[in-house]
């Protein structure tokens, strides 16, 4: 894991960023000025040459008077060398002093092939770019002869090196900027997280999640984190609020059928046995086993993971059976889910109709499928629930006005189950429903039945 903070990680990451940026913009400007400027420089070599071939063949006497090839063209100082037809000079700039332009080959090209070209020389530890062209067969004694033309690259260079000066101190000085931008940006974007970890540690101290976390005001990042944390806390608030109302809930519940059974231990001890205190300690006992194994299956629904196996809910709704349970509307409707937990689910639902619904009336189990939901539906005869306590019933230990035997958990272990499915549990009158998401049946192979 990196120790390096992520204010130096964002600064070296944008330092390094506009670096290379102005690396890369600047290679490409240094490409397109030198290109542009050893375009122009040889332009002015040719014009130059053009000049004097012009020259050599209308006024040859002008040509090689002194001075006469020494005029500099657009401010560049230029050398000139006029040679005849056999290599002898003609006519040279007073700039060359004695020198002579080292260009042999290339006038010998000029002259026996009529060949124009540029070429690089040295002249001393002087570099210069030349342009050698053939002269008309026209004229004074040069006719025939060939011009070359040449000129420092001294001034070319100075501006590139001065070129490349600029890119590398623009490039530091942007990255300077950028590292100081970013660092001064890093530490106004992270102060709130500072303070959202110093809170953090206030509550992992304390233990209390009904504390919460400061939210900044700006509608950023790390305001959704703020807010998105906040949510978290209080989810953890309700789910120990619900966790000490279930502990309470359950405690008056096994409070009651324990007290039962120690005041019928007791009566045991002093009177001795009979067949009404046994029945009574057997009716306690179940009761206890029954409301413990629906404690362990709600906490295990409530911890269990999402279930992968593929559930047919028209087979599970015709594998139910009772003296009073028939079978409604059955379409194949396949969901993703745990078989033998939708199994308890709807026993769960069938004996809450038996238990809830008319003695004499039947149970309607259907499974049908609507918008992309598969719905399992236990429906008695009975008048049902009002709509004030359609979403109580679903609560822990919730047995209605009836005082009905029971744990009072059934319905709450049918809410436990579909929400795991990623469903939902609901009651509409006497109508109770487990409605999950719809697994697709395309490709599967399976028959539709009529």
């Amino acid at each position: 894991m990196s120790r390096v903070s992520i204010r130096l990680r964002s600064v070296a990451a944008a330092t390094l960023a506009i670096l290379l940026a102005v690396v890369v913009v600047g290679a490409g400007v240094d490409v397109l000025v030198g290109r542009h400027l050893h375009r122009s420089f040889d332009r002015t070599l040719r014009e130059r040459a053009v000049e004097v071939a012009q020259l050599a063949a209308s006024t040859p006497a002008v040509l090689s008077a002194p001075g006469a090839l020494d005029s500099p063209l657009g401010g560049t100082q230029l050398s000139v060398e006029v040679v005849d037809r056999r290599g002898r000079i003609v006519a040279r700039s007073l700039s060359l002093g004695g020198a002579v332009l080292p260009a042999r080959r290339q006038l010998d090209q000029a002259i026996g092939l009529g060949r124009s070209g540029y070429t690089d020389l040295e002249l001393g530890d002087e570099d210069l770019r030349a342009y050698t062209a053939p002269l008309a067969e026209v004229g004074g004694p040069a006719a025939g002869g060939a011009v070359i033309v040449a000129g420092s690259t001294r001034d070319l260079d100075e501006t590139l090196r001065s070129l490349h000066l600029f890119v590398l101190l623009a490039g530091v000085v942007a990255s300077a900027f950028a590292a100081v931008a970013v660092a001064i940006m890093m530490t106004r974007a992270l102060r709130p997280l500072g303070q959202l970890a110093e809170s953090a540690a206030d509550v992992e101290r304390t233990g209390d999640p009904r504390r919460r976390l400061p939210e900044p005001a700006a509608r950023d990042e790390v305001g959704t984190l703020a807010r998105t944390l906040n949510e978290m806390l209080a989810s953890l608030e309700r789910a120990r609020d619900n966790e000490r109302r279930f502990l309470a809930d359950a405690s008056h519940e096994l409070r009651t059928p324990l007290t039962a059974l120690r005041g019928n231990v007791a009566y045991l001890a002093r009177h001795g046995a009979s067949p009404e205190v046994i029945a009574e300690l057997e009716a306690d006992a179940e009761r206890l086993a029954r409301l413990a194994d629906d404690l362990l299956v709600l906490s295990r629904e409530e911890s269990a993971g999402e279930p992968t196996e593929v559930v047919q809910l028209d087979e599970l709704a015709r594998s139910v059976s009772g003296p009073r349970v028939t079978s409604g509307r059955l379409e194949p409707v396949a969901v993703k889910g745990d078989r033998a937990a939708l199994e308890r689910a709807l026993e769960n639902l069938i004996q809450n109709a038996e238990l809830y619904g008319p003695r004499d009336g039947w149970i309607t189990v259907t499974a049908e499928q609507e918008n992309g939901f598969a719905r399992l539906t236990v429906a008695d005869e009975g008048e049902g629930l009002a709509p004030e306590d359609a979403e109580q019933a679903f609560g822990r230990f919730w047995r209605g006005d009836g005082g009905k035997p029971g744990s009072g958990l059934g319905l709450a272990i049918v809410r436990a189950t579909a929400e795991r499915h990623r469903g939902r549990a609901y009651a509409e009158g006497s109508r109770f429903t487990i409605e999950l998401p719809l697994r697709d049946l395309s490709g599967s192979g399976r028959r539709t039945e009529e």
